[in-house]
């Protein structure tokens, strides 16, 4: 398989390692968010220890959707290495550059998507 000459790798290369490092960096911010919420109800109130307690739950979400980004950009840029972009990993067949442009961490073809 050789690589498509659709695609402009070194663009989508910059895109996606600038993206990962947006995400590494508000990781590396956020890391204070999802410790553990305070039991002593002598310094914080009881409302106040649930909506710490919620946001503490909303940050472990963002971070679970930030790591699981990070992990399909390291598969897109593992593909774009092995010159396997921009083809189906199920199929092998080309994968539609409206639907790379729309999701450059797509893996599959809509065919296969489904």
């Amino acid at each position: 398989m050789s690589g498509r000459d659709d695609l402009d790798r070194t663009h989508l290369r910059g895109v996606l390692e600038t993206r990962r490092a947006e995400l590494e960096r508000h990781a590396a911010g956020e890391a204070e968010k999802t410790g553990t919420v305070t039991l002593d109800q002598q310094s914080v109130g009881r409302l106040s220890r649930m909506d710490a307690m919620q946001g503490q739950q909303m940050a472990l979400a963002q971070a679970r959707r930030r790591e699981a980004e990070l992990l399909r950009i390291e598969a897109t840029l593992q593909r774009l290495d092995d010159d396997a972009y921009g083809y189906c990993s199920d199929c092998d067949d080309a994968i539609a550059v409206r639907r790379l442009e729309l999701d450059p961490t797509v893996q599959t073809c809509i065919g296969c998507a489904g």
